[in-house]
Formats: C-alpha cells, sequence, structure tokens
C-alpha cells in the first residue's frame, strides 16, 4: 500500500472499525493501477433525502500523474455504498489503464490515426468540430421548454430562449430525474 488514504465523514462519527475497513479497501487501488498517489473517500450520511436509498454517499477520488478518477455512489448503508463506489472506482480504473496502456485497441498508433485528421487533398489540418446543427431559437418560458424536452425526447438537454430573461438558456435533466438550469453570462 504505497497510496495514501485520507477519510473525511459529514453527519457520521468515523469509527475505528469504518477507518480500517476503508484505509485496507482503499488502500489496495495502487495494486490495480501503481499509479495512484492519493485516494481520498469522503462518507456523508443526508438525513432529509427523499429516499432511504440516497441517504448514505460515499465518494472516492484517486489522484496520480495527470490523472483524477471519482466514483460516487448512493445506497441506504455508507459501507454498502462504499463498496459499490469501490466496484465502480476499479472499473474506471480499467478503463483508464486500457486507454493509456494498451494502445488505441484497433492496432493503430495515436500517429497513424492523426494522419486520418490531416486532409489529404490540401494537406491541412481538418477541423475537430466533426458536425455542426443550426436550430431556429423561439423565445418560451422554462416549463414551456420542460414541455418541449419531453415532446421531442431529448433525453440530456434543450436548448431555449427564455423569454422572461431575454437570455439562451439549457436545461438539462439530473440524475434523480429533476431538471437543471444553466444560464450562462459573458465573463
Amino acid at each position: 500500500m504505497s497510496n495514501k488514504v485520507e477519510v473525511q465523514t459529514r453527519n457520521i462519527r468515523l469509527t475505528e472499525k469504518i477507518d480500517e475497513y476503508v484505509n485496507k479497501k482503499a488502500g489496495n487501488l495502487d495494486h490495480y493501477l501503481p499509479a495512484i498517489e492519493e485516494a481520498r473517500v469522503e462518507l456523508s450520511h443526508y438525513k432529509a433525502a427523499r429516499d432511504a436509498n440516497d441517504r448514505n454517499v460515499a465518494q472516492i477520488t484517486v489522484y496520480g500523474k495527470g490523472f483524477t478518477l471519482r466514483s460516487e455512489v448512493r445506497s441506504d448503508e455508507a459501507l454498502a455504498a462504499f463498496d459499490s463506489a469501490l466496484d465502480n472506482m476499479q472499473r474506471q480504473i480499467e478503463r483508464h489503464k486500457g486507454k493509456h496502456h494498451r494502445g488505441r485497441g484497433d492496432g493503430r498508433s495515436a500517429a497513424e490515426v492523426a494522419e486520418e485528421i490531416i486532409d489529404e487533398e490540401t494537406g491541412e489540418l481538418s477541423p475537430l468540430v466533426a458536425r455542426r446543427k443550426k436550430f431556429m431559437l423561439y423565445p418560451m418560458t422554462e416549463d414551456e421548454a420542460i414541455t418541449q424536452m419531453r415532446d421531442l425526447e431529448h433525453d440530456n438537454f434543450f436548448v431555449f430562449y427564455n423569454a422572461e430573461t431575454s437570455r439562451i438558456n439549457v436545461l438539462y435533466r439530473r440524475r434523480n430525474g429533476s431538471y437543471g438550469l444553466i444560464e450562462p453570462e459573458l465573463g
């Protein structure tokens, strides 16, 4: 166990048993990816959560040179949430190793892929934006935007012109099924 493990709790008393368990399990993450330098585990309890299965949250964040991986799971028990987050983290580590250590998977090197980006006729780089889409924005309220988003079966996000604020907004669906609203401002 060469990586450092930091355990934090919110609204949960950190007992010696929990601390030992978390340190033992999270401390072994460097077995899967030796480049991990530090792991942070945060166990939280939210008494006011609507669903009992969302009351305990376990977040695991691992840091290494040039990367950060994060996993978050909600459950009815803190250690069950931690175990599930740990399983998710191990899958993320495997994906990370696959991206950075095994190559592209199709036998081609990064240089060969870069050659495809160069336009053969002009010898110049092709634009990285593969597709552009234009559409008309009609002024609407937030409620109308939610209705449009449902009607059009846009599952992730919906861009609209907010008639109440006279600005372009982005409506998006959150993990819990509710909606979020992004109101951009110029910096």
